[in-house]
């Protein structure tokens, strides 16, 4: 039965009404599904579960018996039932008379895609064996904080013993494979009664006959580790206590929103990388500390842990009692230079003769005392799951420093993990990053038909997009749509009216702080008006002004402002219009702001060169498919002005242009694509017109 007694454990969400028609292989799935649902249970794509089922082999028609596990590289909390390795249970027991001794066990898993079961093109993860091996029907692997903490104490053996009793056992660190899965199955012999076993730093095992026994001992399990370390720790100072204050959640923001621009650009020479912000109270917690710098330099123990945020992470030197950011960013290049030093002393004091050579030496945790933590990565997912895996890493060595003595991996072997060869394998059949992977963009107008088509454009190339605009409910539509596309991840969306000077000053700062920086500028932001000169008032004139020319400097100066900072250069586009190059009847004040558009550009070009900084332009013409500028009295404006009808304007502008065609806000995220693509690398200063063709618009 499984016991329930305080609102901090587990809850048991196996619904029996549920589960009762599934079969072993949907019974497998759910119980995955529900582990992976809590991050105390274990991490994003940490842990693995299987299940031993008969099924019908589809050669023989005889009943066999067929691993269910798994699959290389899966997360069991989303994890569907093609994420799972299937292979036949007699294969595999074969492979113990191939076995050539530990230190040839790598080569186990070469043999590991010959036991495959019905054909199944889902990889086999180096977990297999560990599952494979077990004489239970039913077993689950997870990374739950509170047994880590147990497997990452000095004495971690008489702790499981202490907690536990005989019901789970303990095992010393070995590094997971074949060996491994050796050891389990004499454990499970030596040990009948057992439901399980700790595995020193590394995480816990725990089995069962069927699928509901099994997940309700993961359970209860992991409830006792919970309410053993609430009793033990009750009274005790996290980290020996708080020796720093914490900044106001807005002065924390406004830290990171300098720290993480700066930081990015020093870290991307390489490839660029996203960034993630985390101020939670755990994370506060651990950077307001006595313990924060003896801690952190002894890195992680669980492997996941440690494969996701490297070493260690790299304090920043910052005093939030005396917050002199401008002295912390002065001194940041020595930091990361030192890190770099010390990492590259790290591989050549534990390489091997065939070592892959030494990969990106930078920091992936960054921990600011009174702040929070900075994540970086390749892309915003992993950047932040990096972080998710730091704060389990930071909630063991809670666990275990107030109990015992914290003990993360050896450094040997923490290097023999991060640069095994099963482990760069998998980083070499990884697929190669899109055009714009790390790359961060701040779309204006973003709502809008051309403003949410580039969005899309460049988020399908895997940028990050932050979307602006005045409109909210344009906006948090756009927002919805995007992201349920693409992932909350990588969409991020504010409010913003570009001629409020403080207002584009806070969305480059939101840019920094939830991506870590900018590195695109589509300036789109628009309006429209038509009038006769001597009907166009001034307030007209200034709104024009206002938008298109004084709202496209400031966004263009902070962008600047940033990339300078960052010195990874950057490509800014600005989205002017024909009409400013071609004069257009009844629309001077539309006309002469757009003209200033585009001769800002060029003026920005000139300026930006040195600083790697491109600028450039994309003149449409008549995109009224999903433009709120043609919505109103802009559309019945522009058709009294040609003497026609509303709805006859499209096909006037088709026949109008010299390519007979319809111009589409798809068009024009195209050639901003190749703006701020590699495409255009060589190109700033320039302008493309997407209008299906107007002489009088020709740039020469």
């Amino acid at each position: 039965m499984l016991e329930t007694r305080t609102a901090a454990r587990l809850a048991n969400l196996w619904d029996e009404a549920r589960a009762a028609p599934m079969s072993e292989a949907q019974l497998l799935l759910y119980r995955s599904n529900l582990l992976g649902s809590d991050k105390r249970i274990t991490n994003y794509g940490g842990g693995n579960t299987s299940a031993k089922v008969t099924e019908k082999d589809p050669l023989t028609g005889a009943e066999v018996e067929v691993l269910w596990v798994k699959g290389s590289g899966g997360d069991v909390g989303t994890i569907k039932l093609d994420g799972f390795s299937t292979l036949y249970m007699d294969k595999l027991e074969a492979l113990k008379g191939l076995y050539r001794g530990v230190e040839f066990e790598d080569e186990m898993v070469g043999y590991l895609p010959h036991c495959t079961f019905n054909l199944n093109p889902r990889a086999a993860s180096i977990d297999t064996p560990l599952h494979a091996y077990v004489p239970k029907k039913h077993v689950d692997h997870m990374h739950p904080d509170a047994v880590i903490a147990i497997a990452a104490s000095k004495n971690s053996k008489e702790l499981t013993q202490k907690i536990f009793g005989g019901e789970i056992g303990w095992l010393p660190w070995k590094r997971p494979g074949f060996e491994l899965g050796l050891w389990l199955e004499k454990f499970c012999h030596e040990n009948p009664d057992a439901s399980g076993v700790v595995l020193e730093s590394h995480g816990l095992f725990t089995w069962g006959d069927t699928a509901r026994e099994c997940y309700e001992t993961t359970i209860r399990i992991i409830n006792r580790a919970i309410d053993w370390f609430e009793e033990e720790s009750r009274g005790k100072a996290a980290f020996g206590g708080e020796v720093r204050p914490t900044l106001p959640t807005a002065e924390r923001r406004t830290i990171a929103s300098k720290l993480m621009p700066a930081i990015r650009g020093m870290i991307s020479a390489a490839e660029r990388k996203a960034g993630h912000f985390d101020d939670s109270e755990a994370v506060l917690g651990f950077v307001a500390s006595r313990d924060l710098a003896s801690l952190a330099a002894l890195g992680t123990s669980c492997p996941d842990h440690f494969l996701r945020t490297k070493i260690r992470p790299l304090v920043i030197d910052f005093d939030p009692a005396n917050p002199e950011i401008e002295k912390t960013l002065a001194g940041l290049p020595a930091a990361v230079e030192e890190y770099r030093r010390d990492y590259a002393a790290y591989y050549e004091r534990c390489k091997h003769p065939d070592t892959p050579a030494m990969r990106d030496p930078n920091a992936v945790v960054y921990l600011v005392p009174g702040v929070g933590m900075i994540t970086f990565a390749k892309d915003k997912a992993t950047a932040r799951i990096s972080g998710e895996f730091y704060v389990n890493a930071i909630n063991v060595m809670r666990g275990a420093s107030s109990v015992s003595t914290y003990m993360g991996l050896p450094e040997q072997e923490a290097f023999d993990i991060e640069y095994w060869a099963l482990e760069e394998a998998k980083l070499q059949r990884m697929p190669k990053p899109r055009p714009l992977a790390g790359k961060v963009a701040l779309v204006t107008g973003g709502a809008g038909g051309i403003g949410k088509a580039t969005a899309e454009r460049l988020l399908r190339d895997g940028a990050c997009v932050v979307l602006a605009d005045i409109d909210d409910s344009a906006l948090a539509s756009a927002h919805k749509d995007l992201a349920g596309r693409h992932s909350e991840d990588v969409v991020r969306s504010l409010r913003l009216d570009v001629t409020r000077e403080q207002d584009v000053i806070d969305a480059f700062a939101t840019a920094a702080v939830e991506f870590g920086g900018i590195d695109i500028l589509v300036s789109n932001a628009g309006i429209s008006s038509s009038a006769p000169v001597d009907e166009t008032d001034l307030a007209m004139w200034n709104r024009n002004m206002d938008i298109l020319s004084t709202g496209y400097f400031l966004v263009a100066r902070e962008a600047f402002r940033l990339m300078k900072k960052q010195k990874t250069g950057g490509s800014i586009v600005f989205i002017a219009s024909k009409n400013g190059l071609a004069a257009s009847p009844n629309a001077s004040a539309y006309c002469t702001a757009k003209a200033a558009e585009i001769h800002l550009a060029r003026c920005l070009a000139l300026e930006g060169a040195e600083f790697g900084i491109r600028v450039n332009t994309v003149n449409p013409d008549a995109v009224l498919r999903g433009s709120k500028i043609w919505t109103g009295e802009w559309r019945e404006q522009r058709a009294a002005a040609y003497n026609m009808k509303p709805e006859e304007l499209e096909e006037h502008y088709r026949k109008r242009s010299m390519l007979k065609l319809s111009v589409y806000p798809e068009d024009i995220a195209e050639a901003v694509f190749f703006f701020v693509s590699d495409m255009s690398a060589k190109s700033t200063g320039n302008i493309v017109n997407v209008d299906a063709g107007n002489a009088q618009s020709f740039t020469r």
